[in-house]
């Protein structure tokens, strides 16, 4: 296969297309992307105070106080005493937002295999190959105005 002309454009498309697969299995859910997205960043750093998350979402603390309000409201998230610190407060999900999480997941990775499963499998196979290599080369390169933090799961944006 020749190199299209914009690779970096045709790789952009193609990575439109799975967000939008994506997207479309998150989409059933009730509570909102950026609530989700705040879940997904306190799951995976689970030392995360509202200052903190404030600034892995680029948000001045006060909204970010806000969105822990309204997941704290609907049982997503606790607020408790960091045990090293007990000035300091951690966020930390609630069972239901690890169910939550767990299931679009599980959503996500369906949809994302009915796409797959109208590939051959050697392109499958290739495909995979592919993004394991980008995946690794990524992580070795510093892209301009990327953030220091990898950004979590690209659930929600």
């Amino acid at each position: 296969m020749e190199r299209p002309v914009d690779f970096a454009a045709a790789i952009d498309a193609a990575a439109e297309s799975l967000i939008a697969v994506l997207d479309s299995a998150a989409s059933r859910h009730q509570v909102p992307p950026t609530q989700l997205r705040v879940l997904a960043l306190i799951t995976s750093r689970p030392q995360t105070n509202v200052n903190r998350l404030a600034e892995l979402l680029d948000v001045v603390p006060s909204s970010a106080s806000r969105l822990c309000d309204r997941l704290e409201a609907t049982g997503l998230l606790r607020r408790v005493p960091d045990p090293r610190d007990r000035r300091e407060v951690r966020l930390v999900p609630t069972a239901a937002a690890h169910s939550l999480l767990g299931e679009l997941a599980e959503r996500r990775q369906r949809a994302v295999q009915v796409v797959l499963d109208r590939m051959p499998p050697r392109m499958q196979r290739e495909l995979l190959v592919a993004l394991l290599a980008f995946g690794r080369a990524a992580e070795t390169q510093v892209v301009p105005d990327q953030q220091t933090e990898p950004a979590a799961h690209p659930l929600v944006s």
